[in-house]
Order: structure tokens, then sequence, then C-alpha cells
């Protein structure tokens, strides 16, 4: 039955996106746990590498989104980026040292770096402004929705493979890696079918971070405060074994976390689309304030097994809303480079964020960084909530 507002660009990207996840997700989520337990990577340099590949093509960003408005043309750099994380991927297969993991991880993360602004800036331009919510809900359910069929293919390849085992083994991830594959290539059969958007950008716009509307700024600086406390979900990985949670039920308790992300991120978009943006954002940070607090006091692994999947509700009432938010907030010839500048100061916040994360856990015990990113979040959502008093007049 098709969803109303929703247009076939946005229905093509949205699968495209959960067969990018579905691989990402076999590959990438036990990733943390290959380079502890079977290259002995200490938390600090972990917490390194994924900084590294979250953060340092995060420039690429900006110039994909401003080079899309110039040619007018998204498709090509999205394209572009989804088969290059799809052919670095399998690579992990052959990983022997942690500085050829952080190689082929900053390799994905530059093909997310010049997909990511251009693909939002298309579904934007493939969608009537009284629709933007539910098309970006829509784009993140199904995203998330590769990650809930990914990460229990992983809990099945695993659970064959080793069983309950406390610790990864080397044979296990290289399945997964392999499995993994699979859908990576399938995606690349529906780029071709993607279409761009005639007349939505190439105005020539300028290459400069002047010229938006305050509120844009504003929200800006608030994501930023909110990302430097926003470490890599590895640590949530960890912080599960760390209280005893087996791989195998690690896995099964993402699977849970994904699911609650993209059963909440349809309903959020489209109720946003209602009631505004800010107060979805502002109820999600308050969401994860309260998670992170209680991963930071957790004695059990029933109790974080629970968080985790509470999680998923922070996720699911933000991403989707925020990208629906910036196209709100900026003209339309503009719009690959707002999203290339709000992905790339949540990417390059995203190293700091990672890497303090890592050695304040070395350092204080795993609960130091989970009280940071609570506090940083409970300033992200004051400074939001005062500053960005008006209400932001949705287009149209």
């Amino acid at each position: 039955m098709p969803v109303p507002g929703l247009t076939r660009n946005v229905r093509l990207l949205s699968w495209i996106s959960l067969l990018n996840d579905l691989s990402s997700e076999i590959t990438l989520t036990a990733l943390p746990l290959f380079l502890r337990n079977v290259l002995g990577v200490p938390t600090a340099v972990i917490g390194l590498i994924e900084g590294v590949a979250d953060s340092t093509a995060t420039l690429l960003r900006v110039f994909s989104g401003y080079l899309s408005d110039r040619l007018g043309r998204r498709k090509p750099l999205v394209s572009t980026g989804y088969s290059l994380s799809s052919l670095t991927k399998p690579f992990l297969y052959f990983a022997i040292t942690w500085p050829l993991v952080m190689f082929i991880r900053f390799a994905d993360r530059v093909g997310k770096g010049i997909r990511n602004a251009p693909r939002d800036a298309l579904i934007a331009d493939s969608t009537a402004p009284e629709f933007r919510g539910r098309a970006f809900g829509y784009h993140r359910a199904l995203d998330t929705g590769g990650a809930v069929i990914g990460l229990a293919a992983a809990a099945l390849i695993v659970f064959l493979a080793q069983g309950t085992t406390f610790l990864l083994r080397r044979s296990t991830y290289q399945a997964l890696v392999l499995v993994a594959a699979v859908p990576g290539f399938l995606l690349l059969g529906l780029l071709p079918l993607v279409r761009d958007v005639p007349g939505a950008a190439g105005e020539r716009a300028p290459l400069s971070v002047r010229g938006f509307d305050r509120h844009f700024y504003i929200f800006l600086g608030a994501a930023l405060v909110f990302t430097l406390g926003n470490s890599s979900d590895a640590f949530l990985i960890l912080r599960a074994q760390t209280l005893g949670v087996p791989v195998l039920y690690i896995l099964v308790m993402l699977v849970g976390f994904n699911l609650v992300m993209s059963l909440s991120a349809y309903p959020a978009g489209a109720i946003s689309d209602r009631v505004g943006r800010k107060r979805l954002i502002v109820f999600g940070w308050l969401v994860y304030a309260l998670i992170y607090l209680g991963f930071a006091l957790a004695g059990s692994a029933a109790w974080v097994v629970g968080l985790f999947v509470a999680y998923g509700l922070y996720h699911g009432t933000t991403q989707g809303v925020a990208n629906a938010l910036v196209a709100d907030l900026v003209p339309p010839a503009r719009r690959g480079m707002a999203y290339g500048l709000y992905n790339t100061v949540v990417g390059v916040a995203a190293l700091p964020a990672s890497v303090v994360a890592g050695l304040l856990w070395d350092a204080l015990g795993p609960a130091a960084p989970f009280f940071l990113g609570a506090g940083l979040a409970l300033v992200a959502v004051v400074g939001l909530a005062a500053v960005f008093r008006e209400s932001v007049p949705l287009p149209g």
C-alpha cells in the first residue's frame, strides 16, 4: 500500500539505505569486539579508530553537498559514495592489524561523507514540504530496518559459529564479513534507478557558511554541544560486555535497539509535520540523557540490556526529524551545502567525543564517559529550548 507523500526517489533511496545498513551492521557492529577480543587493541585505540572513522572524512560532506548544489545533480555523488562503501568493507576479511582496520573504516566513511549530504538534499528535493517529516522518517525507518535484519543475521551466524562463547573468534568475524558483502553488492543494482530532480539546485550558491537563517546556526550550535558527549556506540557495546553480556546476547540486544528505532522513526517524522521539529528533538535528547545516566549507574547485565533497547527511542525520534528541520531552515539551492555543514559539525565533534570517552574509560572507569554524555545532552537541551524560542514556520 503506497504511503502518502513518498515519491519514487524517496522509496528507492530508502531501500538502498536498508541494504547498506544491513551490510554495515553485519560487518561493523562486531568490529569493536574483533579489535578487543581478537587483535587485543586497547579501549583508547578503539575510541581513536571510531573517532577517525566518523570524523576524518567529514569535510567531504561540505564539499560534496556544495558540489551537488553547484552541479544541480545529486545522484552521481550518491552513487559514488554508496559504491565506495560497498566495495571496501569486504577487505575486513583480511585484517590482521588495527591500522589496516582503521584504513578500511576510513575508506567506508569517506563513502558516507560523499553520499550523505547529496542524498538528504535529494530526499528533500523529491518531497513536498508538508510531507518532509514523514519522508525522512520513512527513510530512517527502512535504514534502521536493514540494521534489524543485519543484526539478526549476525546473531544467527555467531550462534552457529561459536554458540554462546564469551569472546568473539576471528573465524566468526570473517564469516560475518563474507555474508555482509551480499547486500552490499545488491544495492549497486538499485542506484541506476534513482533520478535527479531538475531545477532543485545549480544556482551557483557560494562555498560559504554564511547567509543561512539564524535558526539554522542555533540548531548547529546545539547539535555541536550534544555531539561532544555522544561518543561512538562502540562504548555501549563494550559497557555491556564489562557487565557480563556475551557476544550473542549483545547482538540480540542490538536487534531490539534497532527495532525500537525503526518503529519510532516514521511516526516521529509524521508527528513533527504537525507539531514542529524542535519538540521531538528536545524529547529525544532528554531520553538520551536519561539513558546515558542509566549506563553510568548500571550494575547488572539485565539493566544495561533494557537501557540499550530503550536507546533506540532517542535515535528514532531525532535523526529523521533533524534532517527534516535542516530542509525547513534553508533555501532549496543551498540544501546540499546545509546538509554538508550539519553533518560536518556532527562528524567533527564525534572525534574528540570518542577519543575523550576512551581516555575517561581507561582513567576513571566505564561510567565516566556516560556521565559526560548525559551532562552535555542536558546542556544542549537547555540551550535549544532557551534560545530557539520562536516556532519555525514550515515552508508551503
